[in-house]
């Protein structure tokens, strides 16, 4: 992994439609630059889940071996994404007395084992156990509680748990592959850090990651998350309605979606016209865009019902003070944002990846959201243990250790 000084960071998003690997280079004032990239087509993965081993090592070796050639290095570990419809999330909250007289580091992670002690099917794992918010006391909204004095510890948490068998298999897929997964993180956490702003978490705002398979949703108030949620429909379904309406394979629906496609037909002249293929030996047809258009409107307009439905059963609604964010494939689709804004009466953009330095141009789109968060994750996971080791080397006991430690437990809600 190393090249040079500098270290490289590796995000590997096992997608539904595409594998895709973005590599970062970690410079020395602890910047971030993409040097390189890779992707395949996912054979075996739908909506998010293995249902082939042996193509989903393929496409992932394949995808990094692109990325290597590009950069010039070799890969061994990366940092990778689990989606699919079997997420499942709820908050809850964890008590404790304070041993002493101020918030040590031992009551926060007594809090924490506090909050996560739940059942859950045998079948299922916690991969994120996200810390909201403190509260020592009546005092509520503390970041980080270490130092403050109080007598009682409580923490506010959101929960993400998934299939065991899920995970495993991602996470065999890779080490088949020779990789070392240094961190499992689910996909609509990664897309979240590459393009939410902290404004948007401060203010409240819904988080849409439509991608081939499924739909993460993601509601961030005041800084945090509080309701997370994956939805069993993707852009696939916009290709096969295509492919059934206009009679034609789904690897050309594929190709006319997304050369020709837009969610409101009436952005659409009626004169204009697209080139389809035929199934079989039969020659092309010339079709009318506005047809294309009449059958992706429906389609799109569902799986945003499908959002608000969950959005209202959240009981989040009334916090959303900054709109919807829209990333993932999907969310290229010319027309979405305004299809969006006229449902739900809310601010809409598309969610790009923050900038960065390098050739983040090159993958700078909503495709790659996930796949940069995860980069993102693995850099502030870095700097953490090297906040550790600083701590450490500074002061063998005390509070610069101890702050170290804390947010360790805490990274995963900046």
């Amino acid at each position: 992994m190393a090249r040079g000084k500098d270290q490289i960071i590796v995000g590997l998003d096992v997608g539904s439609h595409k594998v895709k690997v973005v590599v970062g280079d970690v410079k020395a004032d602890g910047t971030l630059d993409i040097i390189g990239m890779g992707s395949c087509p996912s054979m075996g993965i739908k909506k998010g889940v293995v249902v082939n081993v042996t193509e989903t090592k393929e496409a992932i070796q394949k995808a990094i071996h692109e990325a290597e050639i590009m950069t010039g290095c070799t890969i061994n570990a990366v940092y990778v994404s689990i989606s699919g419809s079997h997420l499942r999330s709820f908050n809850n909250k964890g008590v404790v007395g304070v041993q002493h007289r101020e918030v040590t580091e031992s009551d926060v992670q007594a809090v924490l084992d506090n909050a996560k002690a739940v059942q859950i099917p045998a079948d299922r794992q916690i991969i994120h156990t996200v810390p909201q918010e403190f509260v020592v006391d009546d005092n509520d909204g503390i970041a980080h509680p270490i130092g403050i004095s109080g007598q009682r510890l409580q923490v506010n948490v959101h929960i993400l748990t998934a299939l065991n068998a899920s995970v495993q298999n991602v996470v065999q897929c890779a080490e088949r592959a020779d990789l070392k997964v240094m961190k499992t993180t689910a996909e609509l956490l990664a897309s979240a850090r590459a393009v939410l702003e902290d404004d948007d978490k401060e203010l409240g705002v819904v988080l849409v990651d439509i991608g081939a398979g499924t739909t993460d949703v993601a509601i961030y108030h005041n800084g945090f998350i509080v309701h997370s949620a994956v939805l069993p429909v993707g852009g696939d379904h916009i290709t096969s309605d295509i492919a059934v309406g206009l009679r034609t394979p789904k690897s050309e629906a594929e190709r006319i979606k997304l050369m020709h496609g837009c969610a409101q037909s009436s952005m659409v002249s009626d004169d204009e016209t697209i080139e389809v293929q035929s199934v079989g030996a039969r020659d092309p047809v010339l079709r009318k865009r506005r047809l294309l258009c009449d059958i992706i409107e429906p389609r799109m307009e569902e799986i945003f019902r499908l959002i608000e439905r969950e959005i209202e059963a959240s009981n989040f609604r009334d916090v959303i003070g900054s709109g919807l964010v829209l990333t993932g494939g999907t969310a290229l689709l010319p027309g979405i944002g305004q299809q969006g804004e006229e449902l739900f009466g809310w601010p809409v953009r598309i969610g790009y990846p923050k900038k960065m330095g390098g050739m983040h141009a090159a993958v700078n789109s909503p495709v790659n959201s996930a796949a940069i968060g995860l980069v993102m994750q693995g850099l502030a996971d870095e700097q953490e243990i090297q906040r550790r080791s600083d701590g450490r080397v500074s002061r063998s006991k005390g509070g610069a250790n101890a702050i170290g430690r804390f947010f360790t437990w805490v990274r995963e809600a900046i």
